[in-house]
């Protein structure tokens, strides 16, 4: 008896069978062979679908009388042609239509993923052969090692002094530093300097401004006339981390968030036009990356790690030493690995009473102040002098403005 189940799995089978077969229909190879077409790939998907209804042997069977058909196939029309991706089809398409039975809605999805890959041919030999370089091929491996095999066997939990180091974490940062350097590679080959950096910064600072900053003195080492759109790009990522300072504080302490907010309006305008100044200069100043440009160095990830875990370290030793003087130095060395994270710290402190208002908000001036030379000094170190000076300077007249609003516009109550 067939039931409604049933019914939708053949005709998901029918479906994709059709939808496979079409895409190859209309593709010949090198030679000029016909692929195997329609008929061939529907016949196919219901055969897979029919098999499966039978058993697992009958489907072991049909895979691989399939198999020799396609290598028979093969051989026939040119043994010397490498190029199995028509063999592959075709088997990919028994298997889905064997599983259109069970689960018909991942089956067709599939199949949709599968007709995209075959109809984008030439642009996918085209990014393999030409547009990746064994550089950024040896880089892009290296990242999604330390991202998808370390990663995941570190311990996931507070080891050292007051438990303030987390391998997993702080390997994430190696990460980072590493996926931010290689955003802004990947952008300038597609954007360009001018506003491929910028957009990569945004972005990437509302996971870590810091790590971004950092990111983008790599990119600067290897072309050295990205300095301007490097800067801007450093100046959107703080602008991004400072924007995500408005949510966190309003869900800790509104008080203090109204009360800092001509502060932080005026940081946030300071930044969004320094950005937007280094996007209006610096055009053609770099040409886009080469084949051979590095995308990151990993021993420059490392060692923004490293400093992260020793500001980590202290942070944690003065909290223990010194009760609420050291909650506040906490939330201020934690400003140096990033600064919402620090104002969050504050806000805590004003919701429980232990601050009042006006001192919160020369806790976040503060807290603003250690990000600015943190952020000046991790410039300064991945990325030169000229970088890390104007990172400086831009952040430290952001922070001047805050400052002015503060006193111009004190709190209330």
């Amino acid at each position: 008896m067939l039931d409604e189940a049933t019914i939708t799995g053949y005709l998901s089978a029918l479906g994709l069978g059709l939808l496979i077969g079409v895409v190859r229909e209309r593709q010949r190879d090198h030679h000029g062979h016909a692929p195997a077409g329609m008929r061939t790939h529907t016949l196919a998907a219901l055969g897979g679908a029919v098999a499966w209804s039978l058993g697992m042997p009958v489907l072991l069977v049909l895979l691989a009388a399939v198999g020799l058909l396609t290598y028979g196939s093969y051989r026939l029309n040119d043994a010397s042609d490498p190029g199995q991706t028509g063999e592959m089809a075709l088997l990919v398409t028994v298997l889905l239509g064997a599983l259109a039975l069970g689960s018909p809605g991942l089956a067709a999805a599939l199949a949709v993923l599968v007709a995209m890959l075959l109809r984008a041919r030439v642009a996918l030999h085209r990014l393999g052969r030409e547009l990746i370089s064994e550089a950024e091929m040896r880089d892009g491996l290296l990242l999604l090692a330390a991202a998808l095999l370390v990663l995941p066997l570190l311990p996931n939990e507070a080891i050292g002094p007051g438990g303030a180091l987390n391998p997993q974490k702080l390997w994430r940062l190696v990460v980072l530093v590493m996926a931010v350097s290689a955003l802004g590679h990947v952008a300038l080959r597609v954007v360009g300097a001018a506003r491929g950096l910028a957009l990569a910064g945004f972005f990437a600072g509302f996971v870590s401004s810091t790590a971004a900053i950092a990111g983008f003195g790599q990119r600067l080492r290897e072309a050295p006339g990205l300095l301007r759109p490097s800067v801007a790009a450093a100046m959107f990522a703080a602008l991004a981390s400072l924007l995500l300072m408005f949510p966190v504080l309003a869900t800790v302490s509104a008080s203090l968030l109204k009360a800092a907010m001509p502060m932080l309006v005026a940081f946030a305008l300071v930044l969004a036009a320094g950005g937007s100044l280094g996007l209006r200069g610096g055009r053609g100043e770099e040409p886009a990356p080469t084949q051979a440009s590095r995308m990151f160095r990993f021993s420059h990830a490392l060692y923004f790690a490293a400093f992260m875990a020793g500001v980590l370290l202290l942070s944690a030793v003065l909290g223990a030493r010194f009760g609420e003087a050291g909650a506040l130095a906490t939330a201020f060395f934690a400003a140096i690995a990033e600064v919402h994270a620090a104002a969050a710290s504050v806000g805590q402190l004003v919701a429980q009473g232990l601050l009042e208002v006006p001192q919160g908000q020369r806790a976040l001036l503060a807290v603003l102040a250690a990000s600015v030379i943190a952020r000046g000094i991790v410039a300064w170190v991945t990325g030169g002098p000229a970088y890390g000076g104007r990172v400086a300077l831009g952040l430290a007249i952001a922070w001047t403005a805050a400052l002015l609003a503060t006193v111009a516009w004190p709190w209330p109550g």
